[in-house]
């Protein structure tokens, strides 16, 4: 386990940067001040809990939530004042119901999908807090906890109101918990993958969605109807989740021969994270049926690899999908062929 835990912000700061650099007024301010929080999160890793590998499976029927919601009220102080604890009823506030459910919903998938008692396998409990700071237009694991911004009301809903925004930062946890994956360059782009991948699977377990019933979007909804986008990014097809005038065209690469190389974003971890996320997709639409019963499984069965390096790049974690779909379904199986393809498909091999 690596000394540190690092924060995770939900908007990259290429796509903030761009809002600084042709917004209105009021927008440039809400991003300016989000993007200098961003990079001071990026810059100043926590210091890390005391935490193991898990990937123990266990009884479903077992596991219960334990949720707790609070209210920054606008300003940046953590954790803020209880809005809802476990078992109470709704309140008046949607954002601390959203994320009151969402976490649920995402629990729900962890232990069900994939036997997992919460964050760290062992029942943590879940903390969110939500109206954090004034406009501000993100999400974030901070190492302990998910933070949730009301975003700007023009370009950006509030960041509770996606289930896949809220698992994907839960699952920023459980990645940290189990492979710690380095964040920045290839490791990186895999630890905000690994978090897409599971928030798609949580919105599909969800919904009840098959391979081919899903939109594979992550950050669906998050745009207001401002913003020419279906969301923040797109498994299926990277680069092409939005086109807007004002924050620009999609950046995300959905093959090895358009890698981007940059010192932005920690090594551009937002941006080439739409390769290994092509890659479950492939793979997920080739096997067909429910991705959480096939190679949702082989991506959590990796990530819980204890032979996974912290810095691992693409080919080391493809390499080990591989290895991991052959012990769940068979060497030479049509799934294990499927996940071999699929890296084939994205140019990792």
């Amino acid at each position: 386990m690596s000394a540190t835990s690092h924060r995770h912000a939900f908007i990259p700061p290429y796509l903030l940067s761009q809002i600084v650099d042709h917004g209105s007024v009021r927008q440039r301010s809400c991003a300016s001040s989000t993007l200098v929080h961003v990079r001071s999160l990026l810059a100043n890793p926590l210091p890390a809990q005391a935490t193991g590998r898990t990937g123990e499976t266990r009884a479903a029927a077992s596991m219960m939530p334990d949720r707790s919601i609070f209210d920054a009220r606008q300003r940046m102080e953590l954790p803020g004042e209880l809005a809802r604890a476990e078992g109470r009823p709704p309140s008046d506030d949607p954002a601390v119901d959203e994320a009151y459910d969402h976490l649920g919903m995402t629990h729900a998938f962890f232990a069900q999908t994939l036997g997992r008692d919460s964050i760290d396998g062992d029942g943590m409990a879940l903390l969110g807090t939500v109206h954090y700071g004034q406009d501000y237009q993100n999400a974030f694991w901070n190492g302990r906890q998910m933070v949730f911004g009301d975003g700007d009301g023009e370009l950006f809903n509030r960041f509770t109101i996606a289930l896949d925004v809220v698992a994907h930062e839960l699952s920023h946890g459980v990645i940290e918990h189990e492979a710690a994956l380095v964040y920045a360059n290839q490791s990186g782009a895999l630890n905000e993958s690994i978090a897409d991948v599971f928030g798609i699977l949580a919105k599909q377990f969800h919904l009840g969605q098959s391979v081919t019933e899903s939109d594979w979007i992550i950050g669906a909804g998050l745009f207001t109807t401002r913003i020419e986008g279906r969301g923040l990014r797109s498994m299926a097809e990277p680069g092409s989740a939005y086109d807007d005038p004002l924050i620009g065209r999609d950046p995300q690469p959905g093959h090895m021969r358009e890698f981007v190389v940059t010192r932005e974003d920690n090594g551009g971890v937002h941006i080439n994270s739409g390769i290994p996320n092509r890659a479950f997709q492939l793979a997920a639409v080739a096997i067909g049926g429910l991705a959480w019963e096939t190679v949702g499984p082989v991506w959590y069965d990796t990530l819980c690899d204890r032979r996974l390096a912290n810095d691992a790049d693409f080919d080391a974690f493809a390499r080990l999908t591989i290895e991991h779909a052959e012990g769940r379904f068979g060497a030479g199986s049509f799934e294990a062929r499927a996940v071999d393809d699929a890296w084939r498909g994205v140019g990792v091999f």
